[in-house]
C-alpha cells in the first residue's frame, strides 16, 4: 500500500494505521506479527529506536518467530513518521 514519497501523517498512531502496519500488527495481541505491547516489552529499557527503524526499512525474521516482515520503504512511511510510529510502539 504505497502512499506516495514521504507521505506525512498527523502522528505516530495515524502513521501506523495509514501505512498498513495494522494489517499485520495490533496494539495488544499477536496477528501475523507481534503486538506493539510485545515489542515494547521485549525492548523495555533499551535504546532501540535506530535498530527498529532499520528493521522496518530492511525487513527480516527470527526475532519474534519465523514469519518474515517485508521491507517498508520511505514511499510507504516517511522517515519522520516512522520515528513517530516507533516511539508509539515503544510506549505501548
Amino acid at each position: 500500500m504505497a502512499l506516495g514519497s514521504g507521505a506525512a501523517f498527523a502522528d505516530g498512531d495515524a502513521a501506523l494505521t495509514k501505512s498498513g502496519c495494522m494489517a499485520c500488527h495490533s496494539k495488544d495481541k499477536k496477528l501475523v506479527g507481534p503486538s506493539f505491547k510485545d515489542i515494547a516489552a521485549k525492548y523495555k529499557g533499551q535504546d532501540v529506536s535506530a535498530k527498529l527503524f532499520e528493521k522496518v526499512r530492511k525487513g527480516g525474521s527470527g526475532v519474534f518467530g519465523p514469519i518474515p516482515m517485508s521491507p517498508n520503504g520511505a514511499d510507504k512511511i516517511g522517515d519522520a513518521d516512522l520515528k513517530d510510529a516507533i516511539a508509539v510502539i515503544l510506549k505501548s
